[in-house]
């Protein structure tokens, strides 16, 4: 090592001290590679390395040195909010100077512009999404990639679509690439990337890109699978079982409903814990997060939304229910484990996760026809067209458009501009081999999962295989291995009140509020808040749900023949019924052309038990349009019932109705049914159905 390059470590291992808190803290060798090809060859490297290892002190450590050296301030492209307010604590710790721009924080984008154009900050954090907001794209991100002094790209894995947590904004960030200008360093790090996936990434970084891939063994964690046969053992296990994990942890669920289920059943049994996903509001993230890094709570029983960026000391992770790739598993126990020498990975997976690994499985890139007629609307229109008037024209929900219109925003084919989205006018090719041999990846993935769940192999080795680890021997500290004893047994009183909670039928159905926008392009005269709207409903459970779920998905699955509704869900009905306590005059049935023996004997039997007629039928009017057809998008779904079905019968006025079906979906054909049911009288109209969707 030359003098100068010594002299560039002391002063790398001195910012380091600062960073981590600790006067004897040093660089690794492989560390100190990556900041040495950043701040003194100034060139592009990928970091392929275990959660826990270090990644950002790279970053953070180079970045001091190229501001010491007149460079600009690094630009962090990192993906999760949760992610960056980590990144920023630990930066204050070492005097660096971070702020972020982000969908949370608009009213403070403007002084931190004039801040970065100040040269008041160090590093600057953006989510992927931000990369394509139009304002941003155009105005700020063009400055930032001539000025900055080093580019990171955090969690890349999410720029390769083989990568498990694919995201196309993400692909943004090869373009942004191509505008940096020569001997801006490039930093491109990850903890869950295999050959495939990194040759991908580097690929995607250019040429003469360092990569440099270390061993993947968690030393930590101790990784263990119980294989328990029903819904009620598997809440048992935990009832029995949470306090015994070391410290505090994470128990991942696959569902949001999930989430709820449990942590009210965990929750009655004295545990501490609360619920976490997507859909839980961002301050009371915040807070949650902050509960479990501080150890206030035993768990959060969470989505993976709880998951990258997520830096706290974790004694365990247990999977109530199996990710659907081992790579995706493997990022999610990797929260445990990180400053703790011992930590336990418990799985306990369920027949029913791959239902719900189909249904994810649902939502991969859309057939070229649907595509088309998006790239032919725009075309035709000439002008920008908003996400919600595009739904009015494709079969698609908005998840699914909206991903679909970022791939094509990165290929070239249309652009996110104020207002929506344009045709760029330049041509476009449906590359289906890859879209194929992307699906048939996922497909590979389910399977290696259900091969680890069974395998009597050592667990960690057959994880860092999945990931190409070279170096993966036996761990010897797993359930396989005879290093992990995990518990198995689960008692009966545990048990017995998973049963009762899970046998308690109910979830509130709730309507519709505002019509779809753009429903004039269909020639429907609807905008706004709706009117005459059903009042709170209730189903039996949702189709995802642990306790009923199971009959209701055996049910509803395609290859189950129609009859009545079997007995155990007739005594859920009467449960439901019974807690809710409805005021009814009368009923009204919802025709289903798939089900109709099924929807009519519960609109029989409810008439029946509840002493109050059948008054109406929300009546097939038109069986071309079929069963489903625009559940895509709801603008679509709301076109396709109102020509499907009217209401037929003789309301009473000022009654108040049932209105009974089998099964919600999007929950249009009850917003329209209600609607029709109190234009023909009706002063209230309350939804019974056994199943909703979510």
């Amino acid at each position: 090592m030359t003098t100068a390059a010594t002299d560039v470590r002391a002063s790398a291992e001195r910012h380091l001290r600062a960073l981590v808190g600790s006067d004897d803290a040093q660089l690794r060798e492989d560390q100190w590679s990556a900041i040495e090809a950043l701040a003194v060859e100034r060139r592009r490297a990928l970091v392929v390395q275990k959660t826990g290892w270090g990644k950002s002190a790279v970053y953070f450590v180079a970045t001091l040195l190229l501001r010491e050296q007149g460079a600009g301030p690094t630009v962090i492209v990192s993906p999760l909010l949760a992610l960056m307010r980590n990144q920023i604590a630990a930066a204050e710790r070492a005097g660096i100077r971070a702020v972020t721009i982000n969908s949370t924080n608009s009213e403070d984008w403007e002084p931190i512009q004039d801040a970065i154009r100040a040269g008041e900050v160090d590093v600057l954090l953006v989510s992927p999404e931000r990369l394509n907001n139009p304002g941003f794209r155009d105005e700020v991100l063009p400055r930032l990639a001539a000025t900055c002094g080093l580019l990171v790209v955090d969690e890349a894995h999410c720029i390769s679509d083989w990568g498990h947590d694919f995201r196309p904004d993400y692909r943004r960030i090869r373009t942004l690439l191509t505008d940096l200008p020569d001997g801006i360093p490039v930093l491109a790090t990850t903890a869950t990337a295999n050959a495939r996936v990194t040759q991908d990434v580097a690929e995607q970084m250019g040429t003469d890109v360092l990569v440099l891939r270390g061993s993947l063994d968690r030393e930590s964690l101790r990784l263990g699978v119980v294989s328990l046969k029903t819904a009620e053992q598997r809440l048992a296990w935990l009832a029995d079982h949470l306090a015994e994990q070391p410290g505090s942890g994470i128990v991942y669920c696959l569902t949001v409903a999930a989430t709820q289920e449990v942590a009210d059943y965990l929750r009655s049994r004295g545990h501490d814990v609360a619920a976490y996903s997507g859909q839980t509001e961002t301050t009371e993230r915040q807070a949650l997060e902050q509960d479990l890094a501080g150890g206030r709570v035993k768990a959060l029983v969470a989505t993976s939304a709880l998951g990258m960026g997520f830096d706290a000391t974790l004694g365990f992770v247990v999977n109530l229910g199996a990710p659907s790739s081992p790579v995706s598993y493997y990022q999610q126990v990797g929260r445990a484990g990180r400053g703790t020498p011992d930590a336990t990975v418990v799985l306990l997976p369920a027949i029913e996760d791959r239902d719900i690994w189909a249904y994810f499985a649902s939502l991969a890139f859309p057939r070229e026809e649907q595509v088309r007629r998006v790239l032919d609307v725009l075309a035709e229109e000439g002008r920008p067209l908003s996400t919600a008037a595009l739904e009015t024209y494709v079969d698609l929900n908005r998840t699914r458009l909206e991903t679909m219109l970022k791939v094509l925003d990165v290929d070239g084919a249309v652009r996110r501009v104020r207002g929506g989205w344009e045709s760029t006018g330049r041509p476009w090719s449906y590359d289906e081999e890859r879209y194929r041999r992307v699906q048939e990846a996922r497909e590979r993935e389910q399977r290696a999962m259900l091969d680890y769940i069974a395998t009597d192999d050592c667990r960690m080795r057959y994880l860092r295989e999945q990931l190409d680890d070279p170096g993966a021997v036996d761990c010897g500290r797993c359930d396989n291995c005879g290093g992990f004893d995990v518990a198995r047994e689960v008692s009966a009183d545990a048990v017995e009140e998973a049963e009762a909670r899970l046998a308690r039928p109910g979830v509130v159905v709730e309507p519709r509020k505002m019509w779809p926008t753009s429903l004039a392009n269909l020639g429907i005269d609807l905008r706004g808040k709706i009117a005459e709207a059903a009042e709170e409903g209730r189903a039996v459970a949702r189709l995802t749900d642990l306790g009923y779920g199971n009959a209701l998905r055996e049910l509803f699955a395609p290859g189950t023949p129609d009859g009545p509704v079997p007995v155990p869900l007739v005594r859920a009905v009467i449960e439901v019924l019974g807690d809710w306590r409805p005021p009814v005059d009368g009923l009204v049935e919802v025709e289903s052309a798939s089900r109709p023996t099924l929807t009519a004997d519960l609109a029989e039997g409810l008439s029946r038990y509840l002493k109050v007629p059948v008054v109406g039928r929300w009546a097939i009017v038109d069986p071309d349009v079929v069963p489903g057809q625009g559940a895509a998008n709801s603008a679509q779904r709301v076109a396709a019932v109102g020509r499907r079905s009217a209401l037929q019968g003789e309301v009473p006025a000022g009654s108040r109705i049932l209105l009974v079906d089998d099964l919600v979906v999007t929950g249009w054909t009850l917003t329209l049914a209600a609607r029709a049911v109190r234009a023909a009288g009706a002063a209230e109209v309350r939804p019974l159905v056994l199943a909703t969707t979510s």
